[in-house]
């Protein structure tokens, strides 16, 4: 199942490398690819569960889809996100 999520606060290559690398951890997800000029991640996943779950790691990282709250912990959590996507 093909799915494409437009997250918050995706804005360069470190969030993106950041959000490629977790996602891919992730059972039953494949063809992850994250585009930071529209701010989407689209994956492959074996089912609805297994999208919901992208969506709740995205969300822990800092990147909440574009209908949850962006509050200041998750604008903290996406600065580190970033830092470290930039780091490896």
């Amino acid at each position: 199942m093909k799915t494409s999520i437009i997250v918050q606060k995706l804005k360069c290559g470190g969030c993106a490398k950041t959000i490629t690398s977790k996602i891919s951890e992730l059972d039953n997800i494949s063809n992850v690819h994250v585009d930071t000029e529209t701010a989407t991640v689209s994956f492959t996943s074996q089912g609805t569960e297994d999208a919901l779950s992208v969506k709740e790691k995205l969300k822990s990282l800092g990147y909440p889809s574009i209908e949850d709250e962006n509050g200041v912990l998750s604008k903290a959590k996406s600065f580190v996100s970033c830092a470290t996507g930039k780091m490896k």
